[in-house]
C-alpha cells in the first residue's frame, strides 16, 4: 500500500529531490524571477512560523482570498506547516452576502488577502467578529485596525524559528493524513454553497492518482491560467508539477480583470510554457483570436490555412487511430505543419507541448482543431468532492472525444437510478471510490451522507465506461430533463450543438420540468442577426419590428434545421426538440451569477430568473416565437 503522506510529507520529499530546480516564476519589474524548490521550503517556514507566532493554532482556518501568484501558493504552505487549514476564496467572489457567507461558516480566524481584494474585506470586516487578523500581501501606505503586512509576518517567523524552531518541526510533524488541508467551496449552483472537506491524503493520493495518467519532466513549465483556489489548479497544477521536479509561473494580475485577461497571452510569449491547464471558454477563446490572426492575412492564406486543418483533422481522426487508410496525408501534414501551424504555435509561445482540459466537457471539434495544429488538448474529468482528477487524456493514451483514463489506484462504477452497476457501453451514473473521495461536507451531514455512500462518491454526472479505462462523461446524471410522460433525457448534447451549430445562438439552456413540450431559454447573436438582416433585406431598419421578426424566423430556421429535411435531422429525437424559444435580453455571466466561477451555466439561477418567461412560453400566444416578449428581447 502507498504511503500516506501529508501535504508537508509530500513537499519535504520532492523539495529534498529537487531543491536547486525553479519550482515558481514570477515577473517582478519586468522580469520573470525564479524561485527554486529550496527557497519555497524556506519561505513556506517563514510564513508557518510567524502565524505560529501571531497564535494561529492546529486545525484554525485561515481564509486566502488572491489572484494568482507567489503568495498565494507560499501562503498555503505556510498556513498548511502551522498545523491549520486553508479556506481558499474566489477572486470572483463580488458579492459581500457570498464572501460574508464563506468567511462566518468556514469558522475562520484570519484572512490572508492581496491588496486588491482588501477593500472587499474592509467593506465586511464589522460583520465577521471572529476574525483575529487580516494578513496583506502588499505593501500599503497604511493598514487598518487588525491588519498586518506579510513582511511582518515573515520577520516574527524569522524571530519565532530562531528561537523555537523545535516547536515549529513539532508543529508541523504532529499533522495528521487524514487532517484537513482545505475547506473549498462550490460554487453554490442551488442552495448555500457547501465547504467541501480536503484532507491531506485526499491531495497526495491524487497527485498519486494523476501521475498514472499524466506524465511531465523536470524541464517542463506550466503558466497557471486558472484560479488557484480551484482545487484543479492545486493538483492539476503545483502539486503534481512539483512531484515532477518541474515548475509553475502565475499570471500577472493586473489593476482590473480586463487588465489580468490581457496578461495572459504576453505571459505564454515570455514564459514559453510547455504544458497549461484549460478549461473550454479560454479554448474557445485562444482559437478565435488565431483564427483573427489568420484572416487578417489575407483569404489566400486563410484559405490555406483551412486545408491544412481538414487535411490534418482527417489524418488524426480520433489521436489514438492517427493516419491507417489516410497514411497518404502525412506528408501534406508535416509540410502544412511547417509552412503554417508552426507559426501559429510561436503565437503561444512556440514550446507548448499540450493543455490540460478541465471544467465542463470539451466539443470534439475543439479537441481536433488543437490537435491538428500540434497543441492537442487533452479533456479530463473531475470534481471538488474527488479532490479532483478521476480521468484524463494524456499523451501515452487517448482517445479524443472521451474523458480520458480513470487513475490509478480507484475505483469506478457506472450506475443505473436504482443503484444497480451497469456494463461497458450503458450510460448512467459515475460513482468512485479511492483516496481521494473528500473527508466530507464542512458543518453539512446530511449533504455528506447523500453524497458519499459506504466510501462510494455520487458525482451526479452521467457517464459510461468504453472499456475498463476509458470514460466517457456525457452529462448531469441529475439536471435530466423530463417529458410529460415521464422520458427522461439529458439536455447538454443538445445545448452544445445548438450553439456549435450556429453563429446566431450564442448560450442556450434547455427545460423540460414533465411539461407539454421542451422550451429553450435562448442567448442571440445580436451582431450575427443584424448582419444577416442587411444582407437579406437592406432596406429595414435593424430597430424596426420587420428587421426583429425576420431575426426570430432566422433563429427558428436554425432551431428547425434538426427536424425533418433539415441539415442537423437525426442528431436528437425530435421530441426532445424545443417547441418554444424564449429570446433574452442578456447573457448568462457571473456577474448576473448565471455562470459559476468555472464558466459552467447554473441552470437552476437561469430558470429561476427566467420564471415568467418560462409560463409564456407554454402558452399559444409564447409558443410562436414572433411574440411581443420575443421582439422586445432584440
Amino acid at each position: 500500500m502507498a504511503e500516506r503522506l501529508t501535504i508537508i510529507e509530500f513537499v519535504e520529499k520532492y523539495v529534498d529531490r529537487f531543491s536547486s530546480n525553479t519550482f515558481l516564476w514570477e515577473k517582478r519589474n519586468g522580469k520573470w524571477e525564479p524561485t527554486t524548490f529550496a527557497q519555497t521550503r524556506t519561505e513556506a517556514y517563514r510564513i508557518g512560523a510567524g502565524l505560529m507566532s501571531l497564535g494561529v493554532q492546529k486545525g484554525e482556518k485561515v481564509a486566502l482570498l488572491s489572484e494568482g501568484r507567489n503568495l498565494w501558493v507560499l501562503g498555503e504552505l505556510g498556513i498548511l506547516y502551522a498545523g491549520a487549514v486553508n479556506v481558499p476564496l474566489s477572486i470572483k467572489l463580488e458579492e459581500s452576502n457570498d464572501l460574508l457567507f464563506r468567511l462566518k461558516h468556514s469558522d475562520a480566524k484570519y484572512i490572508m488577502v492581496s491588496g486588491t481584494q482588501l477593500p472587499k474585506i474592509r467593506k465586511i470586516l464589522p460583520e465577521l467578529p471572529a476574525i483575529e487578523k487580516v494578513i496583506v500581501f502588499d505593501e500599503l501606505p497604511e493598514y487598518q485596525e487588525k491588519e498586518i503586512p506579510m513582511p511582518e509576518i515573515v520577520k516574527a517567523g524569522d524571530a519565532f524559528l530562531a528561537a523555537h524552531r523545535d516547536l515549529f518541526i513539532q508543529r508541523y510533524q504532529s499533522v495528521g493524513p487524514d487532517d484537513y488541508a482545505n475547506i473549498s467551496y462550490t460554487s453554490g449552483t442551488t442552495a448555500d454553497p457547501k465547504g467541501i472537506l480536503l484532507t491531506h491524503r485526499n491531495y497526495t493520493a491524487n497527485v498519486e492518482q494523476a501521475q498514472s495518467v499524466i506524465g511531465v519532466t523536470p524541464e517542463d513549465r506550466m503558466l497557471i491560467i486558472l484560479p488557484l483556489d480551484h482545487c484543479f489548479a492545486h493538483v492539476a497544477g503545483f502539486y503534481t508539477m512539483m512531484s515532477y521536479g518541474a515548475s509553475i509561473g502565475t499570471v500577472p494580475p493586473g489593476r482590473t480583470p480586463m487588465e489580468a485577461l490581457r496578461n495572459i497571452p504576453m505571459s505564454i510569449k515570455e514564459l514559453q510554457p510547455t504544458v497549461m491547464l484549460s478549461v473550454p471558454a479560454l479554448a474557445k477563446n485562444f482559437k478565435k483570436n488565431i483564427e483573427n490572426g489568420i484572416k487578417a492575412k489575407g483569404p489566400k492564406v486563410e484559405r490555406l490555412y483551412n486545408f491544412a486543418l481538414d487535411n490534418a483533422i482527417k489524418y488524426n481522426k480520433e489521436g489514438y487511430n492517427k493516419g491507417g487508410w489516410a497514411f497518404w496525408r502525412k506528408p501534406l501534414v508535416s509540410l502544412f505543419d511547417k509552412l503554417i501551424f508552426r507559426n501559429v504555435r510561436e503565437g503561444l509561445g512556440g514550446k507548448m507541448k499540450f493543455f490540460v482540459g478541465g471544467g465542463a466537457l470539451l466539443d470534439i471539434d475543439l479537441q481536433r482543431y488543437y490537435y491538428a495544429i500540434g497543441i492537442p488538448m487533452y479533456q479530463g474529468y473531475g470534481l471538488s468532492e474527488a479532490t479532483p482528477i478521476i480521468s484524463a487524456n494524456a499523451p501515452a493514451k487517448h482517445i479524443l472525444g472521451s474523458s480520458g483514463k480513470v487513475v490509478s489506484p480507484m475505483e469506478i462504477r457506472i450506475l443505473d437510478a436504482d443503484g444497480k452497476e451497469l456494463p461497458y457501453g450503458e450510460k448512467g451514473e459515475i460513482v468512485i471510490k479511492g483516496e481521494n473521495v473528500m473527508a466530507g461536507y464542512w458543518k453539512n451531514p446530511k449533504a455528506t451522507a447523500e453524497t458519499v455512500v459506504d466510501g462510494w462518491l455520487h458525482t451526479g454526472d452521467m457517464g459510461y465506461m468504453r472499456d475498463a479505462e476509458m470514460l466517457y462523461v456525457v452529462g448531469r446524471f441529475k439536471s435530466l430533463l423530463i417529458s410529460a410522460d415521464g422520458e427522461k433525457y439529458s439536455p447538454e448534447g443538445i445545448e452544445e450543438s445548438l450553439v456549435e451549430n450556429s453563429k446566431y445562438i450564442d448560450q442556450v439552456v434547455l427545460h423540460n420540468s414533465q411539461d407539454p413540450y421542451t422550451i429553450a431559454l435562448l442567448v442571440p447573436n445580436k451582431e450575427a442577426l443584424k448582419a444577416y438582416v442587411k444582407e437579406t433585406a437592406p432596406e429595414l431598419v435593424p430597430t424596426s419590428e420587420e428587421a426583429k421578426t425576420l431575426m426570430l424566423k432566422k433563429i427558428q430556421e436554425e432551431l428547425d434545421s434538426y427536424r425533418k429535411g433539415g441539415k442537423n435531422y437525426g442528431a436528437f429525437p425530435e421530441r426532445w426538440l424545443p417547441a418554444a424559444v424564449c429570446v433574452l435580453p442578456e447573457p448568462f455571466t457571473e456577474q448576473n451569477h448565471m455562470v459559476n466561477s468555472t464558466m459552467k451555466i447554473v441552470r437552476g439561477k437561469v430558470e429561476k430568473a427566467y420564471e415568467d418567461r418560462m409560463r409564456y412560453a407554454y402558452t399559444p400566444e409564447g409558443k410562436n416565437i414572433v411574440n411581443p416578449q420575443n421582439l422586445s428581447s432584440l
